[in-house]
C-alpha cells in the first residue's frame, strides 16, 4: 500500500515537473546576482571562454581566468578591467545623483578584480597546483565555468594517439580535477554553481570526429551523474547547468558544412548569442540548455529512430560527412606548416 502511494507521489511530481517547465517557458524567471562572488573560467583567453569572462564581468562578478596561453589570457583580463573601469565610473557618476537617499550601494564596484593563471587543464597537477593559488591568493570559487576545449582534426585512423589522448584529457578530465579542487568548499556552504560547456556533439555524434565526440559525451556523462549526486546528498545550493550548443562560428570548426540548402535554415552560431543564451540559462539556475531549440529535436529523435533511420536523416542534411571539409582544411594547414619549417 505504502509503494502504491508512493507511485501516486510520485506521478504528481513529475507531472508538476511538466508544469514548471512550461511554465518558465512563459514566464522568464529572474536572473540571479553574482556580483562579487568568485567566477573562474577555464579557456578564458579566447572564444567563449573570453565572452563568458566578459559577461560575468558586466554582472560585477570577481574574476579568475586560466588558460595555457598567456598573452590572450591577458588580453581577456584587459577587457575585464575595462569593463570594471566603466562600471566605476558610471558609479561614481550616479552617486552625487542618489547621495541622502539612505540607501547603499550593494553591489561592488572598487573591490572588483581579475586574477589571471597560465594553467593546463589537461594536467592534472597544475591544475591542482593552480587551483590551491586561487583559494590562497584569491579565496574560494562560487561559479565553476569548465570552458576550455580543443580539437585535433584528424580520421581516426590518422589521429596521432597524443591528439586522442589530449583531446580527452581537456575536454573531459579537466573536469573531473577542476570539480575536485572547488567542489569541497562548495558542499561544505552549500552554494555554488557548476557550469559544463559540452557541445551538441555530446549528446548526438558525427563522423570524422570520434575523438572530440567521445570526450564530449564524457563531460555530458559526468555532469549528469554529479548533477544526481549533489541531488542524492540533497545538496540543493549547489546548481549545475549543462551547455550544449550547436556548432559555433568561432574558428574552430573551420570549414565544416551541411547541405548547402539546409545550411541557411541552421548556420553556425554567433558565438555572443551562444553565451549570452547560456548565461541566461545559468543566471536562472536551468539544468540543461541547447541552442538553438532544435538540437533538442534532433536529440530526442537520435533516441527513438532507428539508426538506419537516423543515417538517412543525417544524409539527406549532409551532416554525415559534414566535418569532411573541415578535417582536409587542417590537413592541408599542418601539411604546409610542415613544409614552411622543412620537416
Amino acid at each position: 500500500m505504502n509503494i502504491l502511494l508512493e507511485f501516486f507521489v510520485v506521478t504528481f511530481r513529475v507531472l508538476w515537473a511538466f508544469v514548471l517547465a512550461a511554465a518558465k517557458w512563459l514566464v522568464r524567471p529572474k536572473e540571479k546576482s553574482v556580483a562579487g562572488q568568485v567566477c573562474l573560467i577555464t579557456g578564458a583567453g579566447s572564444g567563449l571562454g573570453r565572452l563568458f569572462a566578459l559577461e560575468f564581468a558586466r554582472r560585477r562578478a570577481l574574476l579568475v581566468l586560466w588558460d595555457i596561453n598567456t598573452q590572450s589570457n591577458e588580453e581577456t583580463a584587459g577587457m575585464v578591467q575595462h569593463i570594471y573601469r566603466e562600471m566605476a565610473e558610471e558609479a561614481a557618476a550616479a552617486a552625487p545623483r542618489v547621495a541622502g537617499d539612505g540607501e547603499n550601494d550593494v553591489l561592488p564596484h572598487c573591490n572588483l578584480q581579475v586574477y589571471t593563471y597560465t594553467c593546463d587543464v589537461g594536467k592534472r597537477e597544475n591544475v591542482y597546483l593552480t587551483a590551491e593559488r586561487v583559494r590562497k591568493e584569491v579565496g574560494e570559487v562560487s561559479v565553476l565555468v569548465n570552458n576550455a576545449g580543443v580539437v585535433s582534426g584528424h580520421h581516426l585512423l590518422e589521429c596521432p594517439d597524443e591528439l586522442i589522448e589530449r583531446t580527452m584529457m581537456v575536454n573531459c578530465h579537466a573536469h573531473f580535477w577542476t570539480t575536485k579542487a572547488f567542489l569541497p568548499k562548495m558542499l561544505e556552504m552549500n552554494h555554488g554553481h557548476i557550469v559544463t560547456v559540452a557541445s551538441s556533439l555530446g549528446l548526438f555524434s558525427t563522423a570524422g570526429v570520434e575523438d572530440y565526440c567521445a570526450s564530449k559525451f564524457g563531460a555530458v556523462g559526468f555532469h549528469e551523474s554529479l548533477s544526481h549526486e549533489l541531488k542524492a546528498a540533497e545538496k540543493d545550493g549547489i546548481k549545475t547547468t549543462l551547455v550544449c550548443p550547436y556548432l559555433v562560428d568561432t574558428g574552430m570548426f573551420r570549414g565544416c558544412r551541411i547541405r548547402k540548402e539546409i545550411e541557411p535554415f541552421l548556420p553556425p552560431l554567433k558565438p555572443e548569442y551562444c553565451v549570452k543564451q547560456a548565461m541566461r540559462a545559468i543566471l536562472t539556475d536551468q539544468p540543461m540548455i541547447c541552442t538553438p531549440r532544435l538540437m533538442y529535436m534532433v536529440t530526442l529523435m537520435k533516441s527513438i529512430l532507428p539508426f538506419e533511420a537516423v543515417v538517412c536523416m543525417y544524409r539527406f542534411l549532409g551532416a554525415d560527412k559534414c566535418m569532411y571539409p573541415f578535417i582536409a582544411q587542417r590537413k592541408q594547414a599542418t601539411n604546409n606548416n610542415e613544409a614552411k619549417n622543412g620537416i
